[in-house]
């Protein structure tokens, strides 16, 4: 076992990977950052990898997605809908007990979309702050995501139209 501050650094090593993987919309690094069955020591042969409720992940505003299938099968769908997407990740607050770890986040999301006349630039970027919650789990490849759960953070205008809004 390694020591506590290596474990910390290596969790987020790992963290950072996810995020510069999905700015990057590469598919396989993303896929080879989540567990697998195996790494859960179930046995494939009789679970189906795509199905299994191994891993998990929400994203703002979705319903929770389980198993390898439908979490990469989200991202898949994500990275090609954005055409651009950064992440500027703050208030990073790494826990590591054991073989897993628990990363909280705030995701400073910058991301942008086709111009709308259809040229080569970018159309405008938007700004979106969410707060985030990963769960990794020590394999003998490294430290993986288990679950990843992304909750979208209430502007002051947000919270200001929900209180004149009669209930």
């Amino acid at each position: 076992m390694s020591a506590p501050h290596t474990d910390v650094e290596q969790v987020e090593a790992a963290n950072t990977a996810f995020y510069e993987a999905v700015e990057r919309a590469d598919f396989e690094a993303v896929s080879g950052l989540w567990l697998t069955p195996a790494d859960l020591g179930v046995d494939e042969e009789y679970h189906d990898p795509a199905d299994s409720g191994v891993i998990s992940c929400v994203h703002p505003g979705w319903p929770v997605l389980t198993g390898r299938g439908e979490v990469l099968r989200s991202y898949a769908l994500i990275m090609a809908n954005t055409d651009y997407i950064q992440f500027f990740l703050t208030d990073v607050h790494v826990s590591v007990t054991g073989d897993t770890a628990l990363v909280t986040c705030t995701e400073n999301i910058l991301s942008g979309g086709p111009a709308p006349t259809g040229g080569q630039e970018l159309g405008p970027l938007v700004g979106q702050l969410v707060v985030a919650t990963n769960v990794f789990r020590r394999t003998p490849e490294g430290w993986k995501l288990w679950s990843h759960h992304a909750s979208p953070v209430l502007s002051a205008s947000d919270e200001d139209e929900e209180e004149d809004t009669p209930s």
